[in-house]
């Protein structure tokens, strides 16, 4: 009996959710005065909004109040049994970017702002709300909503303050929510996070090892993409992937890589140079997504294109690029529009008084990048002994990413990896998403890498299924050894015939081709061999 595609679908999604189900530990019921907290952050609807089932939240969390600062989340509860789905929190880097302008608005949250004269939000049939409950966050102070009322702070940022604030977040929001506590908790972000996501990781690694159950998180692991986590190996393998994908001559690329050590935080007059004439093609062509067109501006001249720059923070890395204005470029996305009309909604009085966000009354607008933020107290120059260290400490870490972004380009990620030095368990296998090839795959001791074809530096934004089945597959399927028999594999299918029409067409679509790292399984439910009554098969999952 060979499978069908439908039926490899409905069993995958069967496979998931009966057979490796985990078992969610005594929740926290909340105290009235949570739950008075929670209602008063309840977003009943937002202006153009389609109707959804499930529960939102929005608000202010007091990080310092004797400084008084709060960041500003938005919460949205999964899809389908949030009780039994993990939390997931979403950052996004600059530093200075909103998660919720990017993460939220345009690539994984459940609602884009779209354009016309009325509001209106298109619902994203990718959210990450299908596979977990959905925290984003601006962070630090200065970014979107999130304020301080003592404005020296905005000149002290860095790194470590960005971390110290998030992880108080973090443990006063499940004081707030204490009903989602026991879950399990991941991080996921992207470029500029690959310091964040780490850093807050460590922290959260530290504190639970002496914290009270009152303060515990269950923190499980992370997931990093297009990330900056190494200067010397980010700015090296973006000079080697522009050679290598024609971006730039063989002259500059001689240049550069003759006249430039990037392991240094300066150059010399010729490698600045050099990096000047580098950056220039990028005026030209979109950095974040090489093959995606760009918008022409109404000119006579062919080469001006819209470019989108956030302001130059100066002290973040990498130190060496970030001094080059070109460095600072914001991405747009397929609409290089897209960030108008999400700036126009947030900007709104009604959608701010739906969100219950600016209660402050700011002087200046909702931006996606901080315009107030100009200088970066402190930015380590390698991630890699953080990860390390996370590794070493059994988390689950994924590092993936888009394979036609040139900012974080996939060869920097390379390089970086490598730095690591970990033991290649499972080196350089196909992944499959609609039956093509979605990507590859290298298990590392510890780690999980895995590109993604096709998609930029925003990969839930260019690839948005492909990123949904990954993040199914981490938080859901990794870690986890099922042998299962011919038996097995017949009591699935008949469950399936009988409940197949109850399944939406995008969960058939999601579950489409999970990562297999064993092959023999892989060809058995593709239907390219028979199932046989004695047949005995083992799903292992790195």
């Amino acid at each position: 009996m060979a499978l069908s595609p439908l039926s490899l679908n409905i069993f995958l999604y069967l496979l998931l959710t009966f057979s490796l189900a985990k078992e969610i530990s005594a929740r926290s019921e909340p105290s009235s005065e949570s739950l008075a907290q929670q209602e008063a952050d309840r977003v009943k609807k937002l202006p153009g909004q389609p109707p959804v089932d499930f529960k939102q939240y929005a608000g202010y969390v007091t990080v310092n109040e004797t400084r008084g600062r709060a960041l500003f989340y938005w919460f949205f509860e999964a899809t389908d049994k949030p009780h039994e789905k993990p939390v997931l929190l979403w950052l996004n880097g600059g530093p200075g970017c909103s998660s919720i302008g990017y993460g939220e608005a345009e690539e994984l949250g459940p609602f884009f702002p779209q354009n016309g004269s009325e509001p209106r939000l298109k619902f994203n049939p990718y959210s990450w709300n299908k596979a977990a409950n959905l925290l984003f966050v601006e962070s630090p102070v200065g970014v979107g909503f999130s304020y301080t009322n003592t404005s020296s702070d905005l000149t002290e940022l860095g790194d470590t303050m960005t971390a110290k604030d998030s992880y108080m977040f973090l443990i006063n929001w499940f004081q707030r929510f204490p009903q989602f506590k026991s879950h399990e908790f991941f991080i996921a972000g992207e470029s500029y996070a690959g310091h964040y996501v780490p850093q807050l990781s460590e922290l959260i690694f530290e504190a639970n090892k002496k914290a009270s159950k009152e303060y515990y998180i269950n923190f499980k692991g992370f997931m990093i993409g297009n990330a900056a986590m190494d200067d010397e190996a980010d700015q090296t393998g973006m000079i080697d992937y522009a050679w290598d994908h024609a971006v730039i001559s063989d002259r500059l690329y001689r240049d550069i890589k003759s006249k430039c050590n990037f392991s240094e935080q300066t150059g010399s007059d010729d490698c600045i140079r050099a990096l000047m004439e580098y950056f220039q093609v990028y005026e030209i062509i979109d950095m974040y997504s090489l093959y995606t067109p760009t918008c022409i501006e109404n000119s006579t001249d062919i080469n001006i294109t819209r470019t989108r720059r956030g302001p130059s923070i100066q002290g973040i890395a990498p130190h060496f690029f970030s001094k080059f204005d070109g460095w600072h470029r914001r991405p747009a996305g397929y609409d290089p529009c897209s960030s108008d009309y999400t700036s126009q909604y947030l900007n709104r009085a009604d959608v701010q008084e739906a969100l219950h966000a600016n209660v402050t009354k700011v002087s200046y607008p909702w931006t996606r990048c901080s315009l107030r933020i100009r200088n970066w107290q402190d930015s380590p120059s390698s991630m890699l002994p953080t990860i390390k260290k996370l590794v070493a400490g059994g988390l689950r870490i994924w590092v993936y990413s888009g394979d036609t972004d040139g900012r974080v380009p996939v060869t920097s990620t390379r390089y970086a990896l490598r730095k690591l030095g970990l033991p290649i368990v499972e080196d350089w296998t196909p992944w499959y998403s609609n039956r093509q090839v979605g990507g590859w795959t290298i298990g590392y001791k510890g780690l999980m890498f895995a590109t993604i074809r096709g998609a930029g530096h925003e990969v839930p934004l260019f690839a948005p299924k492909q990123s949904l089945q990954l993040l199914l597959y981490d938080i859901t399927l990794r870690g986890v050894s099922v042998t299962f028999s011919a038996d097995k594999i017949s009591e699935f299918l008949g469950i399936a015939k009988r409940e197949s029409p109850s399944y939406p067409d995008w969960e058939e679509e999601i579950v489409d081709r999970l990562i297999l790292s064993n092959s023999e399984l892989y060809k058995l439910l593709t239907g390219k061999e028979e199932v046989q009554t004695t047949c005995q098969t083992s799903l292992t999952v790195p």
